[in-house]
């Protein structure tokens, strides 16, 4: 049975080095147990011709498990206004194969996975997955909090861009409280009216941007209202 010790620990080579400067700029994190990377960044295409070595699977398995749970967090204090249903959504694009393969191929992974060449390997998908190897090796070698540093301090501000990524979302309400980030302004949602007629409940909402009266919006759910309400707010400020 294959273990994770199963790398003979040595001096640290060139390539060694060369890790860690790229663990050290790419994810402002410091290796302890630098084994552990080098089973990250192993791909089960070359593992399975040594039994020397181990590949990346179990360490993927677990990092993509932590890299939800730090995104969750730091969505759930981002967003305290949005409901489950945004916050779900917006997860699922932050975690998503394509996101995770972009961040990735940003940090230029590649350079250090070890794999067979000559397959038919897809390396964006190789990266991807590297990827969350090595939040679950930082998970193992410090902790969730050294994990949630390194993802909100390094990985989101310098290799993916959350403000473009959530613009992609059909929703106003979502566009006004990426615009309001932006320009550093603060918005609020009033309840100007709550009423039953003949049965059914309207409501009249209206945005506030930094105390200031804005876009009114009429629904029959507030969820409804407060979109008309961000639509009108948009085109008066010119974002639409």
């Amino acid at each position: 049975m294959k273990r994770w010790f199963s790398f003979r620990s040595s001096p640290k080579s060139k390539n060694d080095l060369k890790l860690i400067r790229f663990l050290i700029k790419k994810f402002g994190y410091r290796p302890k147990n630098l084994l552990l990377f080098k089973i990250a960044l192993t791909h089960k295409s070359i593992a399975n011709t040594s039994e020397k070595l181990v590949s990346n699977e179990r360490l993927e398995f677990l990092g993509d498990t932590i890299l939800d749970a730090v995104i969750a967090d730091f969505l759930y204090h981002k967003f305290p206004e949005e409901d489950e249903g945004y916050l779900t959504k917006i997860k699922s694009k932050v975690v998503s194969r394509k996101t995770l393969s972009t961040i990735a191929e940003s940090m230029k992974i590649s350079d250090f996975i070890v794999y067979q060449k000559g397959r038919n390997i897809r390396l964006s998908t190789l990266e991807g997955n590297a990827f969350e190897a090595l939040i679950g090796a930082i998970y193992l070698d410090s902790g969730y909090e050294t994990v949630k540093k390194s993802i909100s301090h390094t990985v989101l501000r310098l290799h993916l861009d959350l403000p473009t990524l959530l613009e992609k979302e059909i929703d106003f309400k979502s566009k006004l409280f990426i615009w309001s980030q932006k320009n550093q302004l603060n918005i609020d949602f009033k309840s100007i009216r709550e009423e039953l007629i003949d049965g059914e409940w309207h409501y009249e909402v209206e945005v506030y941007i930094n105390s200031n009266p804005y876009g009114r919006g009429i629904g029959d759910s507030k969820k409804v209202a407060e979109q008309a309400a961000s639509k009108e707010t948009l085109d008066l400020i010119g974002s639409l």
